[in-house]
């Protein structure tokens, strides 16, 4: 009886090797040419494309109106933001230019240096 399992375990083996060496040494033939493989693939990216779209939940009227007025107000928001911090460095520096011109002995030579440093710095 032992026997008879041994005998029949390796067939099975001996036949799982075989078939696994024939689908090794068959090479699966291509399905068309390049321009074939190609174009099967464009279709099934434009057909997958579709199927996403139609998974796509578009929102509704009220939330899109509430979503843009929220948009507006940040961007209204971040220009005051950024509208004044410009006015303080602007008036700054005019402050520092006129502080330049009104101060001490050689005002000129001072003004020019100042003047020509803020240009410098700013690229003007």
């Amino acid at each position: 009886m032992a026997d008879e399992i041994k005998k029949t375990s390796a067939e099975a083996s001996e036949k799982k090797e075989t078939k696994k060496s024939d689908s090794k040494n068959t090479a699966k033939p291509k399905n068309g040419n390049v321009f074939a493989r190609a174009w099967k693939a464009v279709k099934k990216f434009f057909k997958d494309i579709r199927g996403e779209c139609k998974k796509v939940v578009w929102p509704d009227a009220k939330t899109v109106i509430k979503s843009t007025g929220i948009v507006l107000a940040c961007v209204a928001v971040l220009g005051l933001i950024i509208w004044l911090i410009d006015m303080g460095l602007s008036e700054g520096v005019k402050a520092l230019v006129n502080l330049a011109k009104n101060s001490g002995a050689d005002a000129e030579t001072t003004t020019a240096a100042v003047t020509g440093m803020i240009h410098g710095f700013l690229g003007l």
